[in-house]
């Protein structure tokens, strides 16, 4: 971390060079590192020197540092990590959080794990989300599926200058008509412009709904994509719950690709882990589904748990997360993949050229978006982690618990979701769209 001192001298080493030097041509030099100066002293910002723990004197052994152990750097505290979650691993991420990023506690449960997954933004100013599927202490999977919630954006915005701001920001059920069974993902708007709306059994497909992936509930309720619509009474269906007569194992999560409007899930196993779902019938895959035609295709295997996905903002590069050393109920395997992988699209919509974009640690990479610039952000075991299009880590939006998802909302918005705990950050980024753009027909 740069000390005080150092970035006092560096900025008034630059304001002397800019005003007595070449005040002339390099005159912004000044208000530069003004700018660097008031980044490095924000009071929610933390600059991490990635040199100070190359060499560690002695280095952990496993019992004590693993995958899931949460880490700070030598000289920091985890309180002093808490208190400035925005950490600087690359001057860039300074561009990314903006002069001065905020993150606020806005919603806080005890035990019950209302805050998982699926956050979306859809045209209403509200953020929906889901309670976690299968977990234990929510009593949801087999028995009860879980619940769709939501908070109005403009609440938590309104919010955004306290740390805790827990019961100022109203979090309402939303009781989808029929109901998603154990919903889950980080579902994407279904923008579909058709020259005839498309006909599904009890309801059209609109813009502006939101498609959530439904994890399946037992033997007899299959797995299933639902496309639910945002305003009241939010009226559901089922896009598609099966693969030429097979029932998938637990969809997991989707994405609609922004060049070609094909929606993209993952399926995994997490239902049969948590208790919730039959052993499993097929491989854990990408599939494709093509809104026109109603085709659905695999697009990718070889994952030990694939788990999220999205897009780069153009729509030629594909990510998705393998969560493989998590095996919830059934607990860890340290070696199995906690990592991202990175295809290209092609121009037919089918994914090449897998390779490794990073390996997370600590914990496991969940859910994940890109902002407009490219950068990739995925929730892992310390909170939001951010790379560039390269797979260098630039930041970290650090709760020292895990975030399973999350989503971008409104211009400069971001929606954490961890557990039990809903958090609203304020940064500079904004997310890349993932509405769909098909042509009319």
């Amino acid at each position: 971390m740069l000390s005080p001192n150092f970035t006092t001298s560096y900025t008034h080493f630059a304001q002397n060079l800019a005003t007595m030097i070449v005040p002339t041509l390099f005159g912004s030099l000044a208000a530069l590192a003004s700018c660097v100066a008031a980044q490095s002293n924000s009071s929610q910002v933390l600059v991490v020197d990635q040199k100070s723990f190359n060499v560690l004197t002695p280095v952990p052994p496993p019992s004590q540092a693993n995958l899931t152990t949460i880490f700070v750097p030598p000289g920091i505290t985890l309180n002093d990590a808490t208190a400035k979650p925005f950490h600087v691993y690359d001057n860039a991420f300074h561009d990314i959080i903006g002069p001065n990023p905020t993150l606020t506690l806005i919603a806080r449960q005890d035990v019950n794990p209302l805050f998982h997954e699926a956050v979306v933004y859809p045209p209403t100013d509200e953020v929906f989300f889901v309670q976690n599927a299968g977990a234990k202490d929510a009593g949801t999977g087999l028995n009860k599926s879980n619940i769709i919630q939501k908070i109005s954006l403009s609440q938590a915005a309104g919010v955004a200058s306290l740390r805790n701001a827990s019961g100022q920001v109203q979090v309402q059920t939303v009781n989808a008509t029929p109901p998603v069974i154990n919903s889950n993902g980080q579902p994407p708007f279904a923008a579909f412009y058709l020259s005839k709306l498309m006909k599904l059994p009890g309801a059209t497909l609109y813009r502006g709904q939101i498609v959530f992936t439904g994890e399946g509930q037992g033997n007899n309720t299959a797995p299933a994509l639902y496309v639910v619509n945002p305003r009241p009474p939010y009226n559901s269906t089922i896009l598609v719950n099966n693969y030429f007569g097979r029932q998938w194992n637990s969809l997991n999560d989707v994405a609609i690709n922004p060049r070609n409007g094909d929606v993209y899930f993952t399926d995994t196993l997490y239902g049969y882990l948590q208790n919730f779902r039959p052993g499993p019938e097929l491989p854990n895959q990408v599939y494709r589904y093509n809104p026109s035609t109603g085709a659905v295709t695999t697009v990718a295997d070889g994952f030990e748990l694939p788990n999220g996905i999205t897009f780069s903002p153009n729509g030629s590069y594909a990510y998705v997360t393998d969560t493989g050393a998590q095996y919830s109920n059934f607990g860890y395997n340290m070696t199995a993949p906690a990592s991202i992988y990175q295809y290209t699209v092609l121009a037919d919509g089918t994914f090449d050229n897998r390779k490794l974009f990073t390996y997370v640690s600590p914990g496991i990479p969940d859910g994940i978006h890109c902002d407009t610039e490219g950068n990739v952000y995925s929730g892992v075991g310390d909170g939001v982690q951010v790379w560039n299009p390269s797979g260098t880590l630039l930041g970290k939006i650090f709760l020292g618990t895990t975030s399973a998802n999350f989503n971008f909302a409104g211009k400069g918005g971001l929606v954490i979701c961890a557990e039990t705990e809903l958090y609203y950050a304020s940064i500079a980024a904004e997310g890349a769209i993932v509405e769909s753009q098909l042509p009319p027909q």
